[in-house]
C-alpha cells in the first residue's frame, strides 16, 4: 500500500537527508513543502509558509496519510535566541491544519534538548529544558498535548546535522570537554540513512493505528563519545577540562522505538554513524552537481 505523507521542513537539514534516502522506498510518496522561492529537485512540491497560510496547510495536509513536521529553527551560530519563540505558534498551526484535513496523523519533530540534564532519559521523563531551544520545543509538544494521532519525536543527535560533524574543518583540531576520568560526552546519535529508514517505518505505521504519543529517535545501544566519533571521522581534536555544569553522558532509551522500527546495532557505533554521514555527504555533493545550471 502507498502511503503518502507531507514532509513540512522538507528544505532543511533534516528533510534533505529524507529527500536523499527515501527513494528507496517505492512505497512512500512524499509531497514536499517548502516555505518561500523556486523549489529545485526532484518530487512533487508545495510552497507556503504553515504560519500565515492556514488554507494552503489544510489543503496540503487533505492530500496526504499522514504528516510529517520537520519545520522550525534550530541552533545555529548567529541565530538569535528569539527565533525559537516561533516553535510553539508553528506546532499549534499544523496542528490545526492536521484537524482540518480531517485528523491526519501527526509526527512532530521535537528535541532529546527537552530533557535538559539526564543522564539516562526515557518518553515517560517530564520535560526539564536547561536551553532556550530545549524550552520552546517542550512548549511545542505542550501545544500538540490532546490532539489524537500526533506523535512526538524526540530527536538526539543526527550526524550531519550536528555541531560536532558538521563543523568540523579537515586539519583543524576540535576543542571537546574530557572529564577527570579521560572521557569525553557521550551522546546518542544516529547515522542520515538510519534516520531516513526509522521516519519510513513510522510513517508507513502512522497510516495505520495510532502510533506513541512520545517516541525518542536515535540509533540503538548505550550512546557514542565525541572523541569516538571524530576518530572514526579521521578528525583531530585537543581536550579541555569539561566544566563542573558539562553534562558527561545524555543518551536516549530507545526500547520503545526498538519495539515500532528496528536497525542493525552497527547503526549505533561510530563506525557505522560515520560511514553513513561519508556516505550521505557524498550523495548531498552529487545531487547539487545534478542540479546545478
Amino acid at each position: 500500500m502507498t502511503v503518502r505523507v507531507l514532509v513540512l521542513g522538507a528544505t532543511g537539514r533534516l528533510g534533505g537527508m529524507l529527500r536523499r534516502h527515501w527513494g528507496a522506498w517505492p512505497d512512500l510518496e512524499p509531497l514536499w513543502q517548502a516555505r518561500q522561492g523556486a523549489v529545485r529537485g526532484a518530487g512533487d512540491w508545495v510552497v507556503f509558509d504553515p504560519r500565515t497560510d492556514p488554507l494552503a496547510l489544510a489543503q496540503a495536509c487533505g492530500r496526504v496519510d499522514v504528516v510529517l513536521d520537520l519545520a522550525g529553527p534550530v541552533p545555529a551560530p548567529g541565530r538569535a535566541i528569539d527565533s525559537f519563540a516561533a516553535i510553539a505558534p508553528l506546532a499549534r498551526a499544523v496542528a490545526h491544519g492536521a484537524r482540518v484535513a480531517g485528523g491526519r496523523p501527526l509526527l512532530w519533530a521535537s528535541s532529546a534538548a527537552v530533557y535538559g540534564a539526564r543522564a539516562l532519559c526515557a518518553e515517560d521523563d517530564p520535560p526539564s529544558p536547561l536551553s532556550e531551544y530545549g524550552r520552546a520545543k517542550a512548549a511545542g509538544e505542550a501545544a500538540l498535548a490532546g490532539l489524537p494521532g500526533a506523535c512526538v519525536l524526540r530527536i538526539g543527535n543526527v550526524a550531519g546535522a550536528d555541531a560536532l560533524l558538521s563543523a568540523a574543518t579537515p586539519g583543524v583540531p576540535v576543542s571537546l570537554h574530557r572529564f577527570a576520568d579521560g572521557t569525553t560526552p557521550r551522546r546518542s546519535y544516529l547515522g542520515p540513512a538510519s534516520l531516513a529508514a526509522v521516519l519510513a517505518g513510522l510513517v508507513r505505521q502512522a497510516a495505520g493505528p495510532p502510533l506513541p504519543g512520545v517516541l525518542n529517535l536515535t540509533g540503538p545501544g548505550p550512546g557514542v563519545e565525541m572523541a569516538a566519533l571524530l576518530a572514526a571521522a579521521g578528525l583531530r581534536w585537543r581536550p579541555v577540562p569539561a566544566p563542573e555544569a558539562a553534562l558527561a553522558e545524555v543518551v536516549l532509551d530507545t526500547a520503545r522505538l526498538a519495539g515500532l522500527v528496528a536497525l542493525p546495532p552497527e547503526a549505533g557505533t561510530a563506525r557505522g554513524i560515520v560511514a553513513e554521514w561519508r556516505a550521505d555527504t557524498a550523495l548531498k555533493q552529487a545531487l547539487c552537481k545534478e542540479i546545478s545550471p
